[in-house]
Protein backbone atom coordinates (compact mmCIF):
# COMPACT_ATOMS: atom_id res chain seq x y z
CA UNK A 1 0.00 0.00 0.00
CA UNK A 2 1.38 3.39 -1.08
CA UNK A 3 1.96 5.93 1.94
CA UNK A 4 0.56 9.04 0.64
CA UNK A 5 1.63 11.21 3.90
CA UNK A 6 4.49 13.51 3.29
CA UNK A 7 4.72 13.43 7.34
CA UNK A 8 5.16 10.02 7.26
CA UNK A 9 7.88 9.62 4.70
CA UNK A 10 9.97 12.67 6.12
CA UNK A 11 9.91 10.76 9.35
CA UNK A 12 10.73 7.61 7.59
CA UNK A 13 13.42 8.92 6.16
CA UNK A 14 14.93 10.89 9.00
CA UNK A 15 14.41 7.65 10.91
CA UNK A 16 16.30 5.54 8.10
CA UNK A 17 19.26 8.00 7.91
CA UNK A 18 20.21 8.05 11.49
CA UNK A 19 18.90 12.17 11.25
CA UNK A 20 17.39 14.05 14.42
CA UNK A 21 14.09 16.61 13.99
CA UNK A 22 16.41 19.79 14.71
CA UNK A 23 19.53 19.34 12.64
CA UNK A 24 17.20 18.88 9.70
CA UNK A 25 15.16 22.38 11.38
CA UNK A 26 18.53 24.08 11.52
CA UNK A 27 19.51 22.78 7.36
CA UNK A 28 16.27 24.65 6.35
CA UNK A 29 17.32 27.59 8.37
CA UNK A 30 14.09 27.51 11.12
CA UNK A 31 13.73 27.19 14.49
CA UNK A 32 15.24 23.51 15.99
CA UNK A 33 11.75 22.46 16.87
CA UNK A 34 10.39 23.00 13.04
CA UNK A 35 10.64 19.53 12.01
CA UNK A 36 9.79 17.97 15.21
CA UNK A 37 6.49 19.89 15.09
CA UNK A 38 5.65 19.58 11.33
CA UNK A 39 5.65 15.87 11.88
CA UNK A 40 4.33 15.27 15.34
CA UNK A 41 1.55 18.18 15.52
CA UNK A 42 1.17 18.64 12.22
CA UNK A 43 2.18 22.78 12.11
CA UNK A 44 2.79 23.82 9.27
CA UNK A 45 0.17 21.73 7.68
CA UNK A 46 2.07 22.00 4.69
CA UNK A 47 6.01 22.10 4.40
CA UNK A 48 6.68 25.39 2.11
CA UNK A 49 8.18 24.91 -1.07
CA UNK A 50 11.60 26.40 -0.47
CA UNK A 51 12.31 24.08 2.76
CA UNK A 52 10.59 21.05 0.82
CA UNK A 53 13.13 21.29 -2.21
CA UNK A 54 15.93 21.42 0.14
CA UNK A 55 15.44 18.62 2.63
CA UNK A 56 13.88 16.85 -1.39
CA UNK A 57 18.06 17.48 -2.54
CA UNK A 58 19.43 16.73 0.84
CA UNK A 59 17.22 12.89 0.57
CA UNK A 60 17.85 12.32 -2.81
CA UNK A 61 14.19 12.24 -3.25
CA UNK A 62 11.23 13.79 -5.26
CA UNK A 63 9.64 16.69 -4.18
CA UNK A 64 6.74 15.14 -4.64
CA UNK A 65 7.06 12.43 -1.61
CA UNK A 66 7.57 15.27 0.79
CA UNK A 67 4.14 16.75 -0.47
CA UNK A 68 4.35 18.61 -3.41
CA UNK A 69 1.94 18.46 -6.42
CA UNK A 70 2.82 16.54 -9.22
CA UNK A 71 2.25 19.16 -11.69
CA UNK A 72 5.46 20.90 -9.92
CA UNK A 73 7.56 18.05 -11.38
CA UNK A 74 5.60 18.41 -14.56
CA UNK A 75 6.84 22.01 -14.78
CA UNK A 76 10.38 21.24 -13.80
CA UNK A 77 11.13 18.72 -16.52
CA UNK A 78 8.84 15.44 -16.43
CA UNK A 79 9.77 13.98 -12.91
CA UNK A 80 8.70 10.15 -12.72
CA UNK A 81 8.44 9.06 -9.32
CA UNK A 82 10.26 5.52 -9.53
CA UNK A 83 8.70 3.16 -6.83
CA UNK A 84 11.39 1.98 -5.01
CA UNK A 85 10.18 -1.70 -3.25
CA UNK A 86 11.04 -3.27 0.52
CA UNK A 87 12.32 -6.37 -1.29
CA UNK A 88 16.02 -7.70 -2.27
CA UNK A 89 16.76 -9.98 -5.22
CA UNK A 90 19.20 -12.45 -3.90
CA UNK A 91 22.69 -11.99 -5.14
CA UNK A 92 23.81 -15.11 -2.83
CA UNK A 93 21.99 -17.92 -1.58
CA UNK A 94 18.92 -17.03 -2.28
CA UNK A 95 16.11 -15.98 -0.22
CA UNK A 96 11.85 -16.24 -0.51
CA UNK A 97 10.62 -13.07 -1.77
CA UNK A 98 9.05 -10.82 0.76
CA UNK A 99 5.98 -8.94 -0.22
CA UNK A 100 6.22 -5.77 -2.27
CA UNK A 101 6.07 -3.04 0.32
CA UNK A 102 6.57 -0.07 -1.08
CA UNK A 103 9.72 1.60 0.59
CA UNK A 104 9.75 5.07 -0.90
CA UNK A 105 10.12 6.55 -4.00
CA UNK A 106 12.95 8.58 -6.12
CA UNK A 107 12.27 11.17 -8.88
CA UNK A 108 13.96 10.36 -12.66
CA UNK A 109 14.01 12.60 -15.34
CA UNK A 110 11.28 10.79 -17.65
CA UNK A 111 13.03 11.58 -20.96
CA UNK A 112 16.27 10.32 -19.16
CA UNK A 113 14.20 6.68 -18.31
CA UNK A 114 13.24 6.96 -22.35
CA UNK A 115 16.17 7.24 -23.59
CA UNK A 116 16.74 3.49 -21.21
CA UNK A 117 14.50 2.51 -24.02
CA UNK A 118 11.81 1.62 -21.18
CA UNK A 119 8.20 3.22 -20.56
CA UNK A 120 8.75 4.99 -16.94
CA UNK A 121 5.51 3.15 -15.68
CA UNK A 122 7.15 -0.54 -16.03
CA UNK A 123 10.38 0.41 -13.51
CA UNK A 124 10.86 -0.24 -10.32
CA UNK A 125 13.70 -0.34 -7.86
CA UNK A 126 15.22 -2.85 -5.64
CA UNK A 127 18.15 -3.64 -3.68
CA UNK A 128 20.93 -6.53 -4.22
CA UNK A 129 21.49 -9.07 -1.46
CA UNK A 130 24.49 -11.28 -1.54
CA UNK A 131 27.92 -11.05 -3.84
CA UNK A 132 27.20 -13.62 -6.45
CA UNK A 133 27.05 -10.77 -9.32
CA UNK A 134 29.97 -9.21 -8.99
CA UNK A 135 31.90 -7.01 -9.76
CA UNK A 136 29.19 -5.88 -11.82
CA UNK A 137 26.64 -5.81 -9.06
CA UNK A 138 27.30 -5.81 -5.18
CA UNK A 139 25.57 -6.38 -2.00
CA UNK A 140 23.11 -2.86 -1.04
CA UNK A 141 23.06 -2.02 -4.77
CA UNK A 142 19.83 -0.14 -5.86
CA UNK A 143 18.89 -1.78 -9.37
CA UNK A 144 15.87 -0.38 -11.46
CA UNK A 145 13.98 -3.46 -12.97
CA UNK A 146 12.39 -3.11 -16.18
CA UNK A 147 9.24 -4.92 -15.95
CA UNK A 148 7.94 -4.47 -19.24
CA UNK A 149 11.07 -6.81 -20.76
CA UNK A 150 9.41 -9.59 -19.05
CA UNK A 151 6.39 -9.62 -22.03
CA UNK A 152 8.89 -9.68 -24.78
CA UNK A 153 11.39 -11.52 -26.41
CA UNK A 154 14.22 -12.43 -24.10
CA UNK A 155 17.70 -11.10 -24.17
CA UNK A 156 20.88 -11.92 -23.16
CA UNK A 157 21.32 -9.97 -19.86
CA UNK A 158 21.07 -9.66 -16.21
CA UNK A 159 17.61 -9.84 -15.38
CA UNK A 160 15.07 -10.74 -12.06
CA UNK A 161 13.50 -13.42 -11.82
CA UNK A 162 12.02 -16.32 -9.71
CA UNK A 163 12.72 -20.24 -9.38
CA UNK A 164 10.88 -22.22 -6.97
CA UNK A 165 9.70 -18.75 -5.42
CA UNK A 166 12.61 -17.82 -4.49
CA UNK A 167 13.62 -13.91 -5.77
CA UNK A 168 17.16 -13.50 -7.26
CA UNK A 169 19.08 -11.42 -9.91
CA UNK A 170 21.34 -13.26 -12.38
CA UNK A 171 22.36 -13.12 -15.69
CA UNK A 172 20.44 -15.12 -18.31
CA UNK A 173 21.62 -16.52 -22.10
CA UNK A 174 20.27 -18.78 -23.97
CA UNK A 175 21.14 -22.25 -24.61
CA UNK A 176 21.26 -24.46 -27.59
CA UNK A 177 17.95 -26.58 -27.91
CA UNK A 178 15.78 -23.62 -26.14
CA UNK A 179 17.17 -24.17 -22.59
CA UNK A 180 18.43 -21.01 -20.54
CA UNK A 181 21.48 -20.68 -18.79
CA UNK A 182 21.23 -19.20 -15.25
CA UNK A 183 24.37 -17.68 -14.82
CA UNK A 184 26.32 -16.03 -11.44
CA UNK A 185 29.45 -13.61 -12.34
CA UNK A 186 31.46 -14.70 -9.88
CA UNK A 187 33.10 -17.43 -10.50
CA UNK A 188 32.60 -18.45 -6.43
CA UNK A 189 28.89 -19.20 -7.08
CA UNK A 190 26.89 -22.00 -9.01
CA UNK A 191 25.39 -21.51 -12.32
CA UNK A 192 22.87 -22.90 -13.89
CA UNK A 193 24.00 -23.58 -17.22
CA UNK A 194 20.79 -26.07 -18.70
CA UNK A 195 17.40 -25.11 -17.41
CA UNK A 196 13.80 -25.64 -18.62
CA UNK A 197 12.37 -21.88 -19.32
CA UNK A 198 9.31 -23.24 -17.86
CA UNK A 199 11.29 -22.85 -14.12
CA UNK A 200 12.42 -19.68 -14.83
CA UNK A 201 10.09 -16.79 -14.28
CA UNK A 202 11.32 -13.44 -15.75
CA UNK A 203 10.36 -11.11 -13.31
CA UNK A 204 12.13 -7.65 -15.30
CA UNK A 205 15.56 -6.99 -16.96
CA UNK A 206 18.09 -4.80 -15.01
CA UNK A 207 18.41 -1.53 -16.66
CA UNK A 208 20.75 0.67 -14.18
CA UNK A 209 22.31 -0.07 -11.16
CA UNK A 210 23.21 2.94 -8.32
CA UNK A 211 25.57 2.87 -5.38
CA UNK A 212 26.52 4.72 -2.49
CA UNK A 213 30.13 5.21 -2.51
Amino acid sequence: MVNSDPRAELDRLVQAHGDDYSSLSRLIGRNPAYIQQYIKRGSPKHLPERERNILARYYGVAPQLLGAPEEEGAKRGGLKLVPKLAVGASAGAGALAEGETLAGKVGFDEAWLRKLGVEPANVSLIRVEGDSMQPVLSDGDDIMVDKGAALKPLRDGIHVIRIDGVLMVKRLARAPGGRLSVLSDNPAYPSWPDRDPVEVQVVGRVVWVGRRL
